[in-house]
């Protein structure tokens, strides 16, 4: 698999995995009926450093941004969000992602990581923590999940450095 800096022209083939995800309100809190155009501003946002995954054929399997979280004298924690094909989940593309992503961040200088909005429920929690991450609050009956009913939102973190 090959990670690099997204292109312009990714984003075709980002947005049909990207739509799917939000589209199913499982895991992020965007609005499921997000456009493409609104949907490209927001991940492929200027301010980001957007990446893909491709598998051997050159096809689009995932997609990350990282960004400041912060801004001034907080700018040096990131966040970053991920989205893996659900068609290739369990294929180690979310992992090879994530720490693609944390060495990048390394890389730009940023010295801690949170995520704020981890629906509790979403198989990813297994990962980042697995990663180093620990939640270090919930927000509780924040998320309305389509099959369990509202859950918690954690906000989970690492230090980087």
């Amino acid at each position: 698999m090959l990670i690099r800096e997204a292109a312009a022209e990714d984003w075709p083939r980002i947005w049909p995995f990207w739509h799917r995800i939000v589209a199913a309100a499982e895991t992020y809190a965007w609005d499921p009926e997000t456009s493409e155009e609104d949907a490209r501003a927001l991940w492929m946002h200027p301010a980001k450093r957007v990446y893909v995954a491709e598998d051997a054929a050159g096809t689009a399997v995932g997609s990350a941004y990282l960004t400041p979280n912060y801004g001034g004298p907080a700018a040096h924690v990131a966040n970053a969000g991920f989205m893996v094909d659900p068609d290739r989940t369990g294929e180690g593309i979310g992992r090879a992602l994530a720490e693609h992503v944390l060495a990048e961040a390394r890389a730009h200088g940023y010295r801690a990581m949170v995520f704020n909005a981890v629906v509790e429920t979403n198989p990813a929690v297994a990962l980042w923590t697995s990663l180093g991450f620990t939640v270090i609050g919930t927000v509780p009956a924040a998320f309305d999940h389509p099959r369990h009913g509202r859950v918690g939102l954690h906000i989970m973190y690492r230090a980087l450095a």
